[in-house]
């Protein structure tokens, strides 16, 4: 990063998912575009869709602002969808790393 914008606040992530992976049955994962999920939208998914908590509740559980944490759920339910639509595999990685 060029050192411009806000510092990146730390984000509560219930679980380490970084080594998980998701792919298309049938197609060998060298031969799949692959999608990364990063964790934190991993979280933002599992607090609204799969705890079916209020997102202001969700940003708090994180510690965002609650207009983060809906950018959070947009970003990964796209990149989600582009998976599940086009045949990618989905990786899901630390930001930081």
């Amino acid at each position: 990063m060029n050192g411009l914008g806000r510092k990146r606040k730390k984000r509560n992530i219930n679980a380490d998912h970084s080594k998980v992976c998701f792919k298309p049955c049938g197609i060998r994962a060298n031969q799949l575009e692959h999608i990364i999920l990063y964790e934190d939208e991993v979280e933002a998914i599992r607090l609204a869709d799969f705890k079916s908590l209020y997102q202001q509740e969700s940003a708090d559980k994180m510690g965002i602002s609650r207009t983060t944490f809906s950018r959070l759920v947009e970003s990964a339910r796209k990149k989600i969808a582009d998976a599940l639509l086009n045949q990618k595999a989905i990786k899901i990685e630390n930001k930081e790393k």
